[in-house]
């Protein structure tokens, strides 16, 4: 819960949805994860792969968990739990990735900053065994935002991160899928997204110094071909952060993520309204006989609740499904708001903050 104070009459007014927090208080953190959206239903789960998905996801909240507690930074923490997910062949991500047409791995990962909005990405890696951790390098280490295929592999040797051959990524359960959709495409049948499923990872923290991060990581579609990229390296449609408003990483169908700008829509949206509600809050403030207002309302001092928070996020989300896009995404803001919004039947999620314990989820209706 957050401290929400509203000036009415020049008197302060404390939410009753809200919790104020002493200055004694410990400094709060959050947490939240994904692992991919889609058609994700127990009657297509089995009850061990069930088990295996969500001790990984725990797994990776812990990771991310534990810098956040030892007062590391947002950024840490983020890259800490896509370098876990991106080393479990159960997602879509590093050595999980799913196969292009062509039968090769190729990457894409966008990491950024949010007290700088510094930012970095790379697509079409083929080698580098954390793609998530060079898109930091990009950001961090290059004058550039965005590399590219050999380019980016290129500036992955030079920076001296870890190397392995393509076939290290390959698994026998992405073979399948793609040997599955290219005997669809034989027989004149759609091939476009068997599973329906939508494997990116990311994640969004906020640490306690107020600052947000997000991170995300994917290999994309079965059987993507002509260089196709998604939403999730481009900056502000699959990854944002901004300490004004929020971090996001969403999972989906990247064409529709990329036509709204999802990502860089729902922190805009924040900013939009917290300036309206301070302005609401400003304009009940009474005046002095000389016209002026006698309090001035800083921003400092106000926080949007968690419900309007929510509420910006799943309008976004409705926007996406109107077009016909589907998918989901996760969003923490610098005053501790943490949480997802999705229109598939499942997403695989986690959460963890410093008010609340660790809890992982699979389906719609957790």
């Amino acid at each position: 819960m957050r401290r929400l104070i509203v000036f009415l009459m020049g008197a302060l007014a404390m939410s009753t949805q809200a919790i104020a927090q002493d200055a004694g208080d410990a400094p709060r953190w959050t947490l939240v994860i994904h692992g991919g959206a889609g058609v994700i239903e127990r009657a297509g789960m089995t009850p061990e792969r069930e088990a295996s998905i969500r001790t990984s996801l725990s797994g990776a909240l812990e990771a991310g968990a534990t810098v956040l507690r030892e007062g590391g930074a947002a950024l840490d923490a983020v890259e800490a739990v896509v370098r876990v997910l991106e080393d479990d062949p159960q997602f879509n991500a590093g050595r999980g990735a799913v196969f292009t047409y062509e039968g090769t791995i190729e990457h894409d990962a966008a990491i950024m900053d949010g007290a700088t909005r510094g930012a970095g990405a790379v697509t079409g890696t083929s080698h580098t065994r954390h793609p998530i951790t060079l898109a930091r390098r990009v950001m961090e280490e290059s004058p550039h935002v965005f590399l590219r295929g050999l380019g980016a592999d290129q500036f992955s040797v030079e920076q001296g991160l870890e190397q392995v051959p393509n076939e290290w990524f390959h698994t026998p359960e992405r073979r399948r899928q793609l040997d599955e959709m290219l005997a669809r495409e034989a027989q004149g049948l759609s091939a476009y997204d068997v599973d329906l499923k939508y494997g990116t990872v990311g994640a969004v923290a906020l640490d306690q110094n107020g600052n947000v991060a997000a991170a995300t990581s994917t290999g994309g579609l079965t059987g993507k071909r002509w260089g196709r990229i998604g939403d999730s390296p481009i900056i502000g449609a699959g990854t944002y952060a901004d300490d004004r408003a929020c971090a996001v990483s969403a999972t989906g169908a990247g064409e529709y993520f990329i036509r709204l700008a999802v990502a860089h829509e729902i922190c805009a949206q924040l900013r939009f309204r917290f300036a309206e509600e301070i302005e609401a809050a400003q304009a009940s403030v009474p005046l002095d006989g000389e016209g002026n207002p006698t309090y001035i309302v800083h921003a400092s001092e106000f926080e949007l609740t968690d419900a309007q928070v929510q509420e910006v996020v799943d309008g976004v989300i409705a926007e996406l499904g109107a077009l016909g896009g589907t998918g989901g995404v996760i969003v923490a803001t610098p005053d501790g708001y943490g949480g997802y919004s999705f229109n598939t039947p499942g997403m695989y999620r986690g959460m963890v903050s410093s008010e609340r314990e660790a809890g992982v989820a699979i389906y719609g209706d957790e």
